[in-house]
C-alpha cells in the first residue's frame, strides 16, 4: 500500500466508525456535572417489581432526564441504580446493573464481603 491508499483507508475507517452506534453499556464521561436530581413521586409498591428512581443521562451533548420506572424484581439480586461519579475532574455515568448475592445492599457480593456489619458474612 502506498501513502495515499493508507490515508484513504484510514479516512474511510474513521468515517465508518463515526456512524457506528455506541452500545448502551459504553461509558459516558463528560466535563459537565449533571443537574440536581428531580423530585419524583414514588408510586405505591407493586408485587414482584422494584422502583428505580429517575436519573440524568447524557445524550447529544446535554443532560437528559430519564424518568423513574418499575423493573421486575430478580430474587437473589440487588439493583444498583445509575449514578454519576466524579473522577479526575470529569463526570462518569455508572450505568444501572443487577448484582448477584448482595443481600446487605452495600455493593459488595456476599462471597467477598467480610465487613463486620454484614449479617450474611461468609
Amino acid at each position: 500500500m502506498n501513502a495515499k491508499t493508507t490515508v484513504l483507508a484510514a479516512a474511510v475507517l474513521a468515517a465508518a466508525l463515526g456512524t457506528t452506534a455506541i452500545p448502551a453499556s459504553a461509558a459516558v464521561i463528560v466535563d459537565v456535572a449533571p443537574p440536581a436530581a428531580r423530585v419524583e413521586a414514588v408510586p405505591a409498591p407493586r408485587a414482584g417489581y422494584i422502583w428505580t428512581p429517575g436519573y440524568w443521562n447524557y445524550v447529544n451533548h446535554r443532560h437528559v432526564w430519564v424518568a423513574g420506572t418499575w423493573v421486575r424484581d430478580r430474587p437473589g439480586y440487588v439493583y444498583h441504580q445509575p449514578a454519576w461519579v466524579q473522577r479526575d475532574n470529569r463526570w462518569v455515568l455508572e450505568r444501572g446493573a443487577w448484582a448477584r448475592g448482595d443481600r446487605d445492599h452495600d455493593g459488595v457480593p456476599n462471597r467477598v464481603d467480610t465487613h463486620p456489619n454484614n449479617p450474611y458474612r461468609p
